[in-house]
């Protein structure tokens, strides 16, 4: 039978993927793309914003009504976090949450075996054990592994906590014999991932930086950190970091707001000065560091200067990228709670957030003419170019029969959109 796993959200939703699919491999399963005739079709779910949940539903309506005998399975953050909300989306015939999606074939067979609807969600407790690993990444060439799960922070606005339960930590031991399968098995590049990454360790008596330098110690070419939250980057792990050989000095650190009227609402444990200054130290310790974040507007408490105070302070920053979001209310949450600020107020603000810090980029950018530059080339196109992304996560572009999975010397020599073009130095 063929299986297709379509995946929403960030590089955890990537692996818990990529894990569910070797377990597929392992239970006889021919794995199939999602754009195929397959058997069954499984849905891994994001629910971190209300467009999330909406393409969720698109999908899983689009997956039954192009394949009305295939069986159709939602899992992921949304029926985790909103189980009624997973219920009532019909065309799902198996709903299950992330917590138990080591159950996903348990719960096929026994579809078919009763032929009727299943739902199955269990709700995280304190004390849940880290749990999957996997010994690839499909078509890639490089690995994501996950490291850390859950959050305990509660931001104003966000579902996570309830969606992942609390944090926990890969044990070191399993994460050492992952790294050493996905070493082995010739991956350049390792990224380590987690719901709040920065946290890894803090429940098991360890650091982040005890995850890094054992990813340091294997085979990989290089070894790059998913989000980090921006208090838990202390001078200790900047030291430990930078000492590190293979660490790819690219730090998108989430900043939400610049204004600290806002940081304080959202219940963020910063202020935007302690934001700064950290820029300043990652980029006075690694040389050519790429700062990148994500930026909210339209928090209900925004007002129109504390929206203005967030634009300069991302103008001052100066990231190499910037993720906008307009605030989506999350039921459940402190802010849900709050007067909402209009739909066409955030969407102004998006764009002119989006604008002000395109400017940035397309400046960050230019910047790298003239530069050479060590690219790991990844995905080849049909128009000639091959592309790949440097250590700080620049995006390049060279024409010519370059090889994948390889990193080589590139001299950038003018910028095409968001990519630079380059030309492989001799």
């Amino acid at each position: 039978m063929k299986i297709a796993f379509y995946t929403l959200g960030c590089k955890v939703n990537q692996y818990e993927s990529q894990a569910m699919s070797e377990k597929a491999a392992a239970n006889g399963y021919e794995i199939a793309s999602a754009d195929e005739e397959a058997d069954i079709y499984v849905v891994n779910s994001c629910t971190v914003t209300a467009e999330s949940d909406r393409k969720t539903r698109q999908a899983v309506r689009r997956f039954k009504r192009n394949h009305p005998e295939s069986i159709v399975v939602l899992t992921g953050c949304m029926p985790q976090a909103f189980p009624q909300d997973a219920e009532h989306l019909e065309q799902a015939d198996i709903v299950l949450g992330n917590r138990n999606n080591s159950k996903l074939f348990e719960l096929i067979n026994s579809y078919f075996s009763c032929g009727r609807r299943i739902i199955d969600i269990e709700e995280h407790k304190n004390g849940d054990k880290f749990s999957g690993g996997i010994s690839g990444f499909d078509r890639r060439t490089r690995a994501v592994v996950k490291i850390e799960d859950g959050c305990n922070r509660f931001c104003s606005y966000c579902i996570i906590p309830y969606s992942r339960g609390r944090v926990r930590s890969k044990p070191i031991a399993e994460l050492k014999e992952e790294l050493h399968k996905l070493s082995e098995a010739g991956f350049a590049e390792v990224v380590l991932v987690g719901i709040n990454l920065s946290a890894y360790g803090t429940d098991i008596g360890l650091s982040i930086c005890d995850a890094v330098e054992l990813a340091d110690s294997m085979n990989f070419k290089r070894v790059r950190l998913g989000s980090l939250e921006p208090d838990h980057i202390t001078d200790e792990v900047i030291k430990r970091l930078s000492k590190l050989q293979s660490f790819c000095p690219q730090f998108h650190i989430s900043l939400q707001s610049g204004c600290d009227n806002t940081l304080k609402a959202m219940n963020r444990h910063y202020s935007a000065e302690e934001y700064s200054e950290l820029c300043k130290k990652l980029r006075a310790n690694f040389p050519d560091a790429a700062i990148t974040t994500d930026i909210m507007v339209g928090f209900p408490t925004e007002s129109e200067e504390d929206f203005a105070e967030n634009v300069r302070f991302a103008q001052k920053i100066g990231f190499e990228k910037v993720h906008v979001f307009p605030y989506s209310p999350r039921e459940g949450t402190k802010a849900a709670k709050m007067p909402q600020i209009e739909k066409s107020v955030k969407e102004k603000r998006s764009h002119i957030m989006i604008e002000k810090t395109e400017e940035i980029r397309r400046e960050f950018l230019r910047s790298q003419i003239g530069k050479t530059v060590d690219v790991l080339f990844e995905t080849r196109h049909s128009d000639g170019y091959i592309e790949g992304y440097t250590g700080n996560y620049t995006p390049v572009k060279v024409k010519g029969e370059l090889p994948c999975g390889e990193i080589l010397k590139v001299k950038i020599t003018d910028v095409d959109g968001d990519f630079c073009v380059g030309e492989k130095h001799e």
